[in-house]
């Protein structure tokens, strides 16, 4: 019985943890971000609240853009 009540107790603390995860990704949906790999192996992640989203988002379009023709 013990074992029971541990288990749906990790199951109920998990199921909440999903929905955090699930809340945050779907709230951030609609927000610019750019994520940079560098050959290093390293990655950095700019969000819309990252200063430089602005300038490095206007220069990506430019290129898309560029391609597009």
């Amino acid at each position: 019985m013990r074992a029971g009540r541990l288990l749906g107790a990790v199951a109920a603390v998990g199921a909440a943890a999903a929905a955090v995860v699930l809340v945050r990704r779907r709230s951030s949906a609609g927000q610019p971000r750019a994520d940079l790999y560098f050959a290093d192996g390293s990655m950095l992640s700019l969000d819309h609240a990252a200063p430089e989203i602005d300038q490095l988002l206007r220069a990506a379009r430019g290129v898309a853009g560029a391609g597009a023709l």
